[in-house]
């Protein structure tokens, strides 16, 4: 099942776990110094922050449940008529995943990502400008 991700970035992480645990009504599933998720059902949303990303947000998402449903976003995200950035399998925010980005026409940077587990460090992520074409 698909779910909707945002990453934020924050100045304050602890003031903005407190601001988004009151939001979401929950705690986050994951915290560390600099990064919080909360994987929230109603609505059914990947929420993250983290203090490594410019302030605001930093990019949107989609996150599927399967290695098949994956399959079927990548397939769209090259019919959309975009540069699409294939960058595999990778460690980012603290979870192993195999994901593609694209830009909308405005430049809005989106993600589509399956998660195939945890690791125990933040990541890197790719470089994105490609994508501003």
């Amino acid at each position: 099942m698909k779910r909707l991700h945002v990453h934020v970035g924050v100045e304050d992480i602890e003031r903005s776990i407190r601001f988004y645990s009151t939001l979401f009504g929950t705690e986050p599933t994951v915290t560390k110094p600099d990064y919080a998720k909360w994987m929230v059902e109603d609505p059914r949303v990947n929420f993250a922050i983290s203090t490594s990303a410019p302030k605001g947000i930093e990019h949107l998402g989609v996150q599927v449940g399967s290695e098949a449903e994956l399959a079927d976003v990548y397939a769209r995200l090259r019919a959309a008529d975009r540069p699409v950035l294939e960058e595999g399998c990778t460690t980012c925010c603290y979870a192993k995943s195999e994901k593609s980005w694209i830009a909308d026409p405005q430049g809005v940077v989106w993600e589509a990502f399956y998660t195939s587990g945890e690791a125990t460090r933040y990541g890197g992520g790719p470089a994105l400008a490609s994508l501003s074409a």
